[in-house]
């Protein structure tokens, strides 16, 4: 399913599902998607979704509807696509492919993942966290399912609105040389801790400030700033 993800100056806003035949955009309550800004006209732009394909079409609009910066009429949409409408833009995302491109470059799968700082950065992860007891390890780690459920949400860069769930005991983020950071799940919270970065004590940042090299634990809407991209903290 594609999505629309709506934004003004780099910050997102809001996201769509495109699982309608026809979107509206426009400054008017009654456009599916609204843009409540006087440099957009009441019916601004036109989407229409037919079987896998999506297009986008001006509604004689005052300012005009561009896309990828160049002024269109009608638009047959694809992956990646920016809609600019007055200020605001909205990015044009076909999940699976988004999803293949996200994890390729952010998400490290375990072959490429630095074992031994790892190792170190599971056991910063657990001093971190109550103590468990030898015969309650492998309980606890069942017991982490008794967790709320949570997600990142990227809010910056090409990949802004792409969720990633936090499913796994241990996710691993970021890109290899420049900054790696993996997120554990425990039977209290979620933590985040640092595993690699290509410069000394260049660490993540949690809500602006670095996490240091040992384990901090998430709160909901935490904002995490990781090899260049923004991520929300969400608990489900």
């Amino acid at each position: 399913m594609a999505r629309l993800v709506l934004s003004l100056d780099g910050q997102v806003m809001a996201e769509y599902n495109m699982n309608k035949e026809r979107y509206t955009i426009g400054r008017l309550p009654d456009n599916d998607i609204r843009i409540d800004n006087a440099a957009v006209s009441g019916h601004h732009s036109l989407i229409i979704n037919i079987l896998n394909d999506s297009f986008l079409e001006d509604l004689n609009s005052t300012n005009g509807t561009y896309v990828n910066g160049k002024l269109i009429k009608k638009h047959a949409l694809q992956h990646g696509d920016v809609i600019t409408v007055g200020h605001h833009q909205l990015r044009f995302v076909e999940d699976d492919e988004q999803q293949d491109e996200f994890e390729k470059t952010m998400v490290i799968q375990p072959s490429a993942r630095p074992v031994e700082k790892l190792r170190a950065a599971a056991e910063a992860s657990e001093k971190a966290g109550p103590s468990i007891s030898a015969t309650g390890k492998a309980r606890a780690l069942d017991g982490a399912s008794a967790v709320k459920k949570a997600k990142l949400q990227v809010l910056s860069g090409a990949f802004a609105g792409r969720e990633v769930e936090l499913s796994k005991a241990l996710t691993t983020l970021g890109r290899p040389g420049v900054q790696v950071a993996a997120i554990t799940r425990r039977s209290d919270s979620y933590y985040i801790v640092h595993v690699d970065s290509g410069k000394a004590d260049d660490f993540p940042l949690l809500n602006g400030t670095p996490i240091g090299a040992q384990a901090t634990k998430l709160n909901d809407n935490d904002v995490i700033q990781l090899a260049g991209v923004k991520m929300g903290f969400f608990v489900n």
